[in-house]
């Protein structure tokens, strides 16, 4: 029971860090010279930050800090888990692809995907 509180606590706050994100974008899609842009920036933004830090704190916890399985929790199942968002990016995927945006859906998976892995890398390159 107490795993599922550390859970709880860290998923909420991933998806309020998301939802942010995303309240950020629709402010700056106000200002005409957004206004246009149909490319789900959010998403894309905070699935390559999940990747990256998942992969971070994850070689952290492992080589520098002592994490316990309660931390571990928070920040990888918990924040990580509700800061990304796979099944939006697989929703938005097929929205721009029923609209007949193949190929900014073909950018946005092939971007998320890419980069999500390298940065996943990080930690091991730089050891």
């Amino acid at each position: 029971m107490r795993e599922l509180l550390f859970v709880f606590i860290g998923g909420g706050m991933g998806s309020v860090l998301r939802f942010m994100v995303s309240m950020w974008w629709r402010h700056m899609q106000c200002h005409p010279r957004y206004a246009s842009i149909i490319f789900p920036w959010p998403t894309l933004v905070v699935n390559l930050i999940g990747s990256l830090l998942i992969s971070v704190l994850y070689w952290l916890m492992e080589s520098h800090w002592q994490a316990s399985p309660e931390q571990r929790l928070l920040l990888t199942t918990g924040l990580c888990g509700g800061l990304t968002t796979f099944s939006t990016f697989s929703y938005e995927t097929a929205t721009l692809l029923s609209s007949g945006h193949y190929g900014l859906a073909l950018l946005y998976i092939g971007i998320s995907l890419t980069m999500g892995i390298l940065l996943a890398f990080v930690p091991i390159w730089i050891k």
